[in-house]
């Protein structure tokens, strides 16, 4: 053994307390004063000072530590069983409960428990504890005030990785979980080093995703399933078709092939209202709209390219940024394009030709948001440049209302579920605009500053109470209406028909005046032209007409040169007189 330390001093010594002695005062250093000095200090003026004889408080603000939660599941099954009996056979269990109820402790030990259960059940029967007992005071309150409209901000879903949330979409069951599809649109911007994960978030936990997505490309596009909650259909950069299913994992169950994909970019992707549930369709600004079934995307179902002319010419189809369909109208569905155009089809169309129906001019830019009003399908709304217009079917030439032009370029826009007269829409400059357009037209009546960064993505939940934004930093924020905005208003449905019934009719009417002017110009310019032609029964050949303007141009030249000469003339016999 070494000796590792050797204690010198003695152990009933260790922690003994200090003894301290007196001693006289010992001068240690002596600093004369300087009147000198005295001139550099500025005598300070008596002041007055209030105290109280209480204790001083402070405000301040404390930043706490985050609550991280994680989302964990266990699979249930069947227990209570011993380990050598299976549950899944039938004879083995039989067996076991007839052995079980032969014994003699089991019909004490139910009596027991059978008591106990019998006293929770009368309980809950007695009294019910999710009653609200002023609910119909706390509704007249909010009746007879008008609440502001306001809104606030939930959750910040942050991403490390500077990319766009080019799209969202909301768990359909309750809307507990948002998924957001993150890519760089940016041409020739984005590195290999990329990452090309998208991610489903839990609403409550904005600390880490719930699940990652792993495409093979970037998603652009995202959708769930609305009848199905675990399935999910992508569109990525490539313009290839990914299918998910949550219970599986990460990894997708089904790509398309790059050689039957789209050659563009996927921008829109949704799913079709089908007796299977598996049916969907997208688009692309390589000018086609394809249909796919998840259960094989070898290869799409239908095509359709988007030629105005009908000829089916790709090189002369119009680029697809958004889609719209409607599950009440299920053989009509609409297209916006790169080009500004909003094209109206019908897929039970029997020729290709038929199903581009008609055409609508609504933009002078991309058409970046097209949806129906959920209660008023025949009136759609659509998102480009610097505006938001409403638009009907009936009328093709013009909408029939429309914002005034924005300081930002808008982005997307879309419907309230619960309130038919309300849409929001995001802009450039980072601003959430709420409208209600029965409250007013001219501005909107809610414009929230929700970041630094432009917004590129807007999507609203089922009950229209949160509002999720998509920006271009790859933020994505949650936001809660007040009630005012999410709640249906008194004789809402009939003052917005009757809205929307009065302006159809005055486009109508300024339409068929248009019509009218147009037929009488028309109408003037070939009777003039009949006129001209009855003069002149013998018309010339080019070389005399050529000939004739020649002639006319050089007698005019001729003249002016004449009047010229006779002017100074003129002058200068005045000068010489004497």
């Amino acid at each position: 053994m070494e000796i590792v330390h050797v204690y010198s001093k003695l152990r009933a010594e260790f922690g003994r307390q200090c003894l301290f002695s007196d001693r006289p005062a010992e001068l240690l250093v002596d600093v004369p004063p300087d009147p000198s000095l005295a001139q550099h200090f500025i005598q300070k003026k008596p002041r007055d000072q209030a105290l109280q004889a209480c204790l001083d408080m402070s405000e301040h603000q404390v930043n706490t530590k985050r609550f991280e939660s994680e989302s964990r599941g266990i699979n249930h099954v069947e227990g209570g069983w011993p380990k050598d009996i299976n549950p899944h056979e039938m004879e083995q269990t039989i067996r076991f409960r007839k052995k079980v109820e032969k014994d003699e402790l089991y019909v004490t030990s139910v009596v027991q428990l059978g008591q106990g259960m019998e006293h929770c059940i009368r309980q809950n029967n007695a009294v019910d504890i999710y009653q609200e007992y002023l609910e119909e005071e706390e509704e007249e309150e909010e009746e007879n005030q008008v609440a502001p409209s306001i809104a606030s901000t939930q959750n910040v879903y942050p991403n490390e990785l500077k990319r766009t949330v080019t799209g969202l979409s909301w768990h359909p069951d309750g809307g507990r979980k948002l998924a957001a599809a993150y890519s760089c649109l940016e041409f020739q911007k984005s590195s290999r080093d990329l990452s090309v994960d998208s991610y489903i978030w839990d609403v409550e936990n904005p600390n880490r995703p719930e699940m990652t997505l792993r495409p093979p490309s970037p998603l652009v596009c995202l959708d769930y399933n609305p009848k199905d909650p675990h399935t999910l259909l992508g569109g990525a950069y490539n313009g290839q078709i990914v299918y998910w299913d949550t219970r599986r994992g990460s990894t997708p169950v089904e790509v398309s092939s790059v050689e039957t994909s789209h050659r563009d970019p996927t921008y829109k992707i949704l799913w079709v209202q089908s007796k299977t549930g598996t049916d969907a369709f997208s688009a692309s600004t390589d000018g086609q709209v394809l249909w796919w079934d998840v259960r094989k995307l070898s290869e799409p179902t239908d095509r359709l390219v988007l030629d105005p002319s009908r000829e089916g010419n790709l090189d002369q189809a119009l680029g697809a940024v958004s889609l719209e369909f409607e599950s009440t109208m299920p053989t009509k569905f609409m297209v916006g394009t790169e080009q500004g155009v909003v094209i109206s089809c019908n897929r039970k169309a029997k020729t290709p030709a038929e199903k581009i129906v008609c055409t609508y001019d609504s933009h002078h830019g991309p058409v970046y948001a097209l949806q129906r009003n959920p209660f008023f399908p025949k009136n759609f709304l659509t998102v480009g440049d610097w505006t938001a217009r409403i638009w009907s079917e009936d009328i093709r030439e013009s909408s029939i209302m429309w914002t005034r032009y924005q300081m930002s370029y808008l982005s997307d826009a879309c419907w309230s579920p619960v309130r038919p007269s309300v849409f929001f829409s995001v802009k450039m400059d980072g601003t959430l605009d709420v409208w209600d357009i029965l409250f007013k037209q001219n501005d909107p009546t809610l414009s929230l500053k929700v970041c630094d960064e432009p917004l590129y993505s807007l999507r609203l939940q089922d009950n229209g109470r949160l509002v999720a934004c998509g920006s271009q930093g790859g933020g994505a924020t949650l936001l809660e209406v007040c009630a005012g905005l999410s709640t249906l208003q008194k004789n809402e449905k009939s003052l917005l028909a009757s809205m929307f019934e009065r302006e159809t009719k005055r486009e109508k009417i300024l339409e068929a005046r248009q019509r009218e002017i147009r037929l009488k110009e028309r109408s003037r310019s070939e009777q003039s032209r009949s006129e001209d032609g009855g003069r002149e029964d013998g018309e010339d050949s080019p070389d005399q007409l050529i000939a004739r303007a020649e002639k006319d141009f050089f007698s005019v030249v001729e003249a002016e040169k004449r009047k010229r000469r006779d002017r100074e003339e003129q002058s200068n016999g005045v000068r010489t007189k004497p």
